[in-house]
């Protein structure tokens, strides 16, 4: 069965177009869908767009018109956890609505997307990967090596490191060294993007796993716009490579 990759820019996308063997082009709501094999396994791949509706769109019609069995987000992401370093790997286990809930005390209060705590109230916070999703994930990436950053985007020679964890997701670009501390410390999220949470609620209204992989392009404080713009396309191949070994085991 056909496996569904999302990123949400070109330079998300490209590292994994020209890989593409066969592919056969399909436009829907101003979406190309391009079905083909990846390394030996049937693929469709797309661009969603930026933020929480355009991948939840793209979602329901990967899991509507073709039938995938697993989605996944292909992307880079801001660093939230301090340990981390631009370039390193972060793989949700839980992805996380972090700018849904309620507003009070002027900041929004986070709570589960789709309730409010005096009309439905749940206990859940956010979309869980399966565990034994994630355990043939990590298997797989045993003894990995992703390549450094080069000088020109600022390398120093080290290594990236992947790491599993909750990944918040907003329709925010976040560009406050206050507010990265804040989601932190509260919801514990190691990386923040504006996808990956959508990305699970569709997935489960579907009964599809998913699994989001981000490589951090900035660490989402003051600097993050800049970081941003001088990363991205060569931290975004990290994304892509882990992809391409997971695709045997998903």
């Amino acid at each position: 069965m056909t496996i569904g990759i999302i990123c949400a820019i070109p330079e998300e996308l490209g590292h994994l177009q020209g890989l593409l063997e066969g592919p056969g082009d399909t436009v829907i709501a101003g979406r190309t869908f391009a079905s083909g094999m990846l390394d030996g396994h049937a693929v469709v791949l797309v661009g969603a767009g930026i933020g929480k509706v355009n991948t939840a769109m793209t979602a329901t019609l990967l899991a509507q018109h073709f039938g995938v069995r697993l989605i996944i987000f292909s992307g880079v992401a801001g660093g939230l956890d301090p340990a981390l370093h631009i370039g390193d790997v972060v793989i949700a286990d839980r992805t996380l609505q972090h700018d849904a809930g309620w507003i009070a005390d002027e900041r929004i209060h986070t709570y589960q997307a789709g309730h409010v705590p005096f009309f439905n109230p749940t206990e859940r916070l956010g979309y869980a990967v399966a565990g034994d999703l994630v355990r043939r994930v990590e298997r797989a990436l045993e003894g990995i090596g992703l390549e450094p950053l080069s000088d020109e985007a600022g390398g120093d020679g080290r290594a990236p490191v992947i790491t599993f964890g909750t990944i918040l997701s907003g329709d925010q670009f976040l560009n406050c060294e206050l507010t990265r501390i804040r989601l932190f410390r509260e919801l514990g999220g190691k990386a923040i993007e504006m996808e990956g949470g959508a990305l699970g609620q569709v997935c489960e209204a579907f009964g599809i796993p998913h699994l989001d992989i981000r490589a951090l392009s900035d660490l989402a404080g003051a600097e993050s716009n800049h970081d941003f713009a001088a990363f991205v396309h060569e931290v975004a191949a990290s994304s892509a490579t882990i992809l391409r070994r997971i695709l045997g085991v998903v």
